[in-house]
């Protein structure tokens, strides 16, 4: 992350999963893509916590959840910041793992829905140019 340390991760109340869960999620993704480089700081608990107006403590069990998979460390002075001893960068077939799971969610629901892979394929093509846009 850059010096201003910068919120990377987004937070989506309504979607179900557990706000600590997305945060998870989103740093061992940022991690994995080589977004966040080992060394990188992350924001405060306290910032991330006043950002998405959440409990500080929801934002403090993702990063100790973190910690604990030994993602983050934690440096005095500092904060957290993503582990040294971690390979940040994954190859682009570990990186297809860890995203396969959700697009196999979403295909489910798109046949549940009587969606064509076309149709499918489409909408996601411009939500992915949407995301590229930003």
């Amino acid at each position: 992350m850059d010096d201003n340390n910068e919120i990377i991760f987004q937070i989506q109340p309504s979607s179900g999963v557990p706000i600590y869960k997305q945060i998870v999620d989103q740093v061992e993704r940022l991690v994995a893509s080589g977004n966040l480089s080992p060394g990188d700081e992350l924001p405060s608990v306290r910032r991330v916590a006043m950002y998405f107006q959440v409990n500080p403590m929801t934002v403090s069990k993702a990063y100790s959840m973190l910690e604990n998979s030994n993602i983050l460390e934690r440096r005095r002075g500092l904060g957290m910041v993503v582990s040294t001893d971690i390979k940040s960068s994954k190859t682009l077939k570990e990186r297809i793992e860890i995203i396969k799971p959700g697009l196999e969610e979403i295909a489910d629901q798109a046949k549940q829905l009587d969606l064509s892979r076309d149709r499918v394929i489409e909408l996601l093509s411009k939500i992915m140019e949407n995301k590229d846009g930003k």
